[in-house]
């Protein structure tokens, strides 16, 4: 197993805070700590497995490595980027959005 370092840029982090206090707000505490955990098994899976993302974000966005997982029971993506020694969490977002919209444009 790889088992890299996951390392979230501030947008992915800002998007982590967003969707908590949504959750803790609107659904209650124990619905917010279950979106810690998915993102944990998430983060979990693409340490050990960077590869096993979708591509299919990255093709829309011109970004050959860019990939995808989604989140258990909760309709999240993270997408990130691998890396020689860890990976690149780029953005944690809901499903629904314009994904090409609010991706960050520095590549």
């Amino acid at each position: 197993m790889n088992n890299k370092a996951i390392v979230p840029r501030e947008l992915a982090r800002s998007d982590v805070a967003a969707a908590v206090d949504y959750y803790a707000r609107e659904a209650g505490t124990e619905i917010a700590l279950g979106f810690i955990d998915a993102l944990q098994s998430a983060y979990d899976l693409i340490a050990n497995h960077p590869e096993s993302g979708s591509l299919r974000y990255a093709y829309e966005l011109g970004l050959p490595d860019l990939r995808s997982v989604s989140l258990n029971r909760y309709p999240y993506l993270v997408f990130y980027r691998d890396q020689t020694d860890y990976v690149d969490v780029w953005r944690v977002l809901h499903a629904k959005r314009d994904i090409p919209h609010w991706m960050p444009d520095n590549h």
